[in-house]
């Protein structure tokens, strides 16, 4: 994902092979940003990295680069997880959802 000082950062892509989207939906990572349970720690090229599930937003593929890797196994799971928690997906509860 393009940072403003024109850099970029990498970001994990979260979206099924299945649908025929415009856009994907991504979450930027950061090396610097604090752990919480929801965000994960992943390797990205030896580095570990926290995905910023909070921050996961749709973007035009063509504003990714290239693919730099792929995720565990455990990995994926660690960041579904993160997203379940981010987006209150929890199993079969009761919950009042805001309209804005």
């Amino acid at each position: 994902m393009p940072r403003r000082a024109g850099s970029r950062r990498e970001a994990v892509v979260v979206r099924s092979d299945q649908l025929p989207l415009s856009t994907w939906l991504a979450a930027p990572t950061s090396t610097s940003a604090r752990a919480t349970n929801f965000r994960p720690e992943v390797d990205i090229g030896g580095v570990n990295t926290r995905v910023l599930a909070e921050q996961a937003a749709a973007v035009d593929p063509g504003r990714l680069g290239n693919s730099v890797g792929f995720l565990s196994f455990d990995e994926m799971r660690r960041v579904d997880a993160a997203l379940r928690i981010v987006l209150d997906l929890q199993a079969l509860r009761r919950r009042r959802c805001s309209i804005r």
